[in-house]
């Protein structure tokens, strides 16, 4: 259920602005920078956002049904959701995390 309200679209479309992304481009980087599943973790995580973004600016401009639709499984959302989660198992697999 989406929830009728103005999203801050810049902010959900940047990837350095959640707690993740703070610990990717921070702590993280520092600690795993140099792990192949690092680079391509930040890669997925930059994407996610860039799709959030996009869901988020259909709420704003009040395209509630496309908003659904974009949430979706099989939307590019819903796939980059998935590759980030997946990115983001990998690279605890291979930091040690």
């Amino acid at each position: 259920m989406i929830k009728k309200e103005t999203l801050d679209t810049e902010t959900i479309g940047k990837d350095n602005c959640c707690d993740m992304g703070k610990w990717l481009h921070g702590d993280g980087k520092r600690s795993l920078g140099e792990l192949a599943s690092y680079s391509v973790c930040v890669e997925k995580h930059a994407n996610f956002h860039k799709e959030a973004g996009k869901v988020a600016t259909l709420i704003n401009a009040r395209k509630y049904d496309e908003a659904e639709l974009a949430l979706g499984l099989h939307s590019a959302y819903g796939q980059a959701s998935n590759a980030v989660a997946t990115a983001i198992v990998r690279l605890r697999k291979e930091g040690g995390l």
